[in-house]
């Protein structure tokens, strides 16, 4: 069992914790959640003894291991699996000593012990950690100097999965996963023997590997029950109740008030005076709701309108030398409101084909071809550090706008969700969280038609994923998304395309089906053959394409109504301007008159327009769902 009690912990002048405690039992396993920047980190810190706290306890059972992916595996010529096998140290010292032992009842000992610990079995449970985060049985006997720093990662987490410490500490384990390695993870958090406390900003990891939340929210740890959607729900309720009691009691002590300040004067209600003064002094002050709101993202709509398809792949190939194709055999279209996710392990494409869409590299043999007005925006999440680390962001937008007068920049990096306190700041010193935002503000800043987004959510919070989430469901353009966040792909993706085997093809099942499919380790094409039955990829294409073009004339109907309710408001707005002005009465009360019939009559115009708009657009989404 964890306790922390009346822990309390200051940095740079700011409390952290402030006489916080939990409890977390044996075996549990739960979320740390929390906007960023409020410590969880430094929870984790504080629980491995690198740093001290000022004051309170945490306490754990004697002897009880904790295990933390502190940093990368080295990259060494030691094989993966050597690596892994490496971490649990008794098996290892037992193992050494083995070979050096003379004793035979130490060599009984050792022995017996190896069995009790499953030694004879270790390599291959180590193979199996490894392959669920991604490494086949080639990669496993590669050395750990052939793998990238992200890959590493993968493979420091998988030693300390393989040595099950009786603590685990998981600090955003995904952030250096995809889609596949994050779900099989899921499954075997949910499953390890020992404690789990996991620093997660996935809804879905948290609502399917975990039982309870930690919440830490004011310097304040504090415990629900159940995955994150339970926790989100119960504090929405908690929040509801107490701004009630909140009201309730300021009208109590308001009334009290009231009758001290009127009778506390008088001799014959000094006392009852007095009596009210104390259970004012007496009253406990029910503690503030948190408002603690997200600053929306904003993505500017196309600013050129391309005609579907925006993209045609003719039996595409593209790689990085002649000769040798990543991808091949691509026959896709991209039109101009999907909204596609692309799903596939990593190493197989993915980034390939979002470079090849964006222009970045040329295909190798096929057609391609690009709508003439098609303007395309892309993220990464390596293009963080392309930012300018000693400008801020206002210098960074004043590039893009070098006329614009300075309330104009300043208002478009408010756009971006970046407090004005925040404005000023290097990039260098924003947060992983304040600069994705900026570098999506930066790459969308000219109204993409095709926006490009790989792995968007690494270094934002829950709160500000949903942000996301807003934004890219109003976007009126095409969406190409890369993600391991199963939330973000289910909420905005309607189609999924599936990169392995050397292609890329669309996968017909949702992402439940998906899921299963990975976690019973088919391969690839296995993957796209158990999908569910119906229509081919091209018949879909070519119904999609039909029902787009029998709605099109709807569309611009639709658009029409649009323009002409935002003139009829804007209209309403000057008359309710100028009727507000009393002077205009006595100068001519004949025209007062007049704007207030218009007034009337705009009011009904734009009553009417919003009826056959919601008519119109019923009918055009029924069109763009129906069955051809």
């Amino acid at each position: 069992m964890l306790a922390v009690t009346d822990l309390t912990y200051r940095i740079a002048g700011r409390t952290l914790f402030d006489r916080a405690s939990v409890v977390v039992p044996a075996k549990a396993k739960a979320g740390l959640v929390g906007r960023n920047g409020t410590g969880k980190t430094t929870l984790f810190r504080l629980l491995t003894g690198e740093i001290a706290p000022e004051s309170g306890t945490i306490s754990l059972p004697a002897r009880a291991r904790i295990g933390r992916v502190a940093q990368e595996a080295p990259g060494t010529e030691e094989s993966l699996l050597g690596f892994v096998l490496k971490a649990d140290t008794e098996r290892a010292a037992l193992l050494a000593e083995a070979e050096t032992a003379a004793d035979p009842a130490r060599i009984a000992e050792i022995h017996v012990r190896l069995a009790d610990i499953g030694a004879h079995s270790a390599e291959a449970r180590a193979g199996a950690i490894l392959h669920g985060l991604g490494f086949d049985a080639e990669a496993q006997q590669q050395p750990c100097r052939a793998f990238s720093g992200g890959w590493r990662m993968r493979v420091a987490l998988a030693a300390v999965l393989f040595a099950e410490p009786d603590l685990l500490l998981l600090d955003e384990p995904t952030n250096y996963l995809d889609l596949e390695g994050t779900l099989w993870l899921e499954t075997y958090v949910a499953r390890y023997p020992h404690t789990v406390l996991l620093i997660s900003h996935d809804r879905d990891l948290l609502n399917r590997a975990v039982s309870s939340i930690v919440h830490l929210e004011g310097g304040r740890l504090t415990t629900w029950r159940g995955g994150y959607d339970q926790f989100a729900r119960q504090k929405r309720e908690q929040a509801v109740l107490q701004a009630k009691a909140q009201e309730k009691q300021e009208a109590r002590r308001k009334h009290l008030q009231a009758f001290v300040d009127r009778f506390r004067a008088k001799a014959t209600k000094a006392r009852q005076a007095q009596s009210r003064l104390k259970m004012l002094e007496k009253m406990e002050t029910i503690a503030d709701v948190f408002h603690d709101d997200v600053p929306p993202i904003t993505i500017p709509d196309p600013v050129l309108r391309a005609a579907s398809p925006i993209l045609h792949f003719e039996r595409v190939a593209v790689g990085y030398q002649p000769g040798r194709p990543v991808l091949k055999g691509i026959d896709l279209r991209i039109d101009t409101d999907d909204r596609i996710a692309l799903l596939g392990a990593n190493g197989n494409g993915k980034s390939t084909f979002a470079k090849l869409v964006a222009g970045k590299l040329a295909p190798e043999s096929g057609t391609l071809t690009r709508a003439p007005k098609l303007s395309v925006a892309y993220f990464a999440q390596h293009q963080l550090d392309e930012l300018r680390p000693a400008d801020s962001a206002v210098a960074h937008v004043r590039r893009l706008m070098p006329d614009a007068p300075e309330a104009r920049v300043r208002s478009r990096v408010a756009q971006m969700g970046l407090s004005t306190d925040k404005m000023d700041t290097p990039a260098g010193e924003l947060s992983g969280g304040e600069r994705a935002r900026l570098l999506i503000g930066l790459a969308t800043f000219h109204g993409p038609s095709l926006l490009i987004l790989d792995e968007p959510t690494n270094h934002l919070d829950i709160e500000a994923r949903e942000s996301l989430v807003a934004a890219l469901n109003a976007f009126e353009g095409a969406i190409l998304l890369i993600s391991h966040d199963r939330h973000l792909v289910e909420a905005t993706a309607d189609r999924l395309w599936l990169v392995a085997e050397g292609g890329v093809r669309s996968y017909d099942g949702d992402m439940e089906d998906y899921r299963k499919l990975v976690l019973a380790g088919r391969s690839g094409e296995q993957r796209a053959e158990a999908a569910p039955s119906g229509p081919s990829a091209a018949d879909r294409r070519r119904l999609a394409a039909e029902r787009r073009a029998r709605a099109a004339p709807l569309k611009k109907k639709i658009d029409a109504s649009e323009k002409a309710m935002d003139r009829l408001v804007a209209r309403i707005a000057e008359i309710d301007a100028a009727l507000a002005d009393p002077a205009l009465y006595a100068r001519d009360a004949s025209r007062a008159t007049a704007l207030a019939k218009e007034r009337a009559e705009a009011a009904r115009s734009k009553d009417a327009e919003e009826e056959a708009w919601l008519a119109m657009t019923a009918e055009y989404e029924e069109a763009m769902t129906a069955e051809a």
